[in-house]
Parts: C-alpha cells; sequence; structure tokens
C-alpha cells in the first residue's frame, strides 16, 4: 500500500494549491477541479525535495501568543509611522543596526527576519554570511540597544523558545 506521504509530501500546501487554481480560474467545474488536484499533487512532489526541513513547533500555545503580538505590534507601528509622517515639527532618526542573533537554524532566522520586516518602521536588510547577525534599518532610532533588546525579548526569545 503506498503511503500517504509518499504521494502527498505536504497536504495542506496542496489544498491550497487546489483553492488558489480555482479561485484563479473562477470555475468549479469538474475538468478545472481535475486539472487543479492534479497539480496540486504534482507541484509539492517535484520540489518537495529542495525544501528544507521544517522545525517541530515544541510550544503551539506559545507560538499562539506570539503572532498575536505580531498582529499586535503591527498595529501600533503603522500607528506610530503615521504619527512619524503626519507630524512635520519630528525629525526621523533613520538607522542600520547589525542585529547580533542567538537563533541557529535558518527557518527560525527567517521568520525572525520576516517578522521584523512586518512591522512598519524597520526592515531586515541582510543577513551575514555567517548567520551571526542580521543588519536592521530602522525608520526611527532613539537608542541602538533598546532597539536591539526589544527584538530580542519580543521575537527571538519565543521563537527559540517554540522551535529551537
Amino acid at each position: 500500500m503506498i503511503q500517504p506521504r509518499s504521494w502527498l509530501p505536504t497536504p495542506l500546501l496542496s489544498i491550497l494549491l487546489l483553492i488558489v487554481w480555482l479561485l484563479m480560474v473562477r470555475s468549479v467545474a469538474f475538468g478545472h477541479i481535475l486539472l487543479g488536484g492534479t497539480l496540486a499533487v504534482a507541484i509539492p512532489l517535484a520540489t518537495h525535495r529542495f525544501w528544507d526541513t521544517q522545525p517541530h513547533v515544541k510550544k503551539p500555545a506559545l507560538l499562539l501568543r506570539f503572532a498575536l503580538r505580531v498582529l499586535g505590534d503591527i498595529v501600533i507601528a503603522n500607528l506610530q509611522v503615521a504619527w512619524l509622517i503626519i507630524n512635520p515639527w519630528r525629525r526621523m532618526r533613520p538607522h542600520f543596526i547589525e542585529y547580533p542573533l542567538m537563533l541557529e537554524n535558518r527557518f527560525t532566522i527567517t521568520l525572525l527576519a520576516n517578522t521584523i520586516s512586518l512591522t512598519p518602521g524597520t526592515v531586515s536588510a541582510n543577513l551575514r554570511l555567517d548567520g551571526k547577525s542580521l543588519l536592521i534599518h530602522a525608520l526611527d532610532v532613539e537608542d541602538d540597544d533598546a532597539l536591539i533588546e526589544t527584538i530580542r525579548e519580543r521575537y527571538e526569545r519565543p521563537l527559540k523558545e517554540i522551535y529551537e
């Protein structure tokens, strides 16, 4: 008997691909479902060997809390950036910061870099080749060390607990 994992390495991705296909063609005709289903199975099968292995989530409740924190931070950062833009007498202090990483796994480093870039006002600009630090551009920096500590406590430590 064929194991489901061997012909369907990522079932959620396959379902997502099928849904996206049906939305793109704007039809649920049998032919489109058949073609979309075929592609939804074939694409992950053809590409799964190129993917990094996903680390195991050690603390799912902490992951949920982390996601809610990031969403809240995105809302607050949007308001802060809007205030910086509409406030003409306030001078912004843009700055690049070299952020030393505690994380070692490429997946969690990518999650951290994406989290930083998702919050308005900060962008992950570069990861050093040795993977030991991340170059971050911030729109308004008062204190480099305070920003580093905020990122470490709000994002990096929880990611380390969740995945590493």
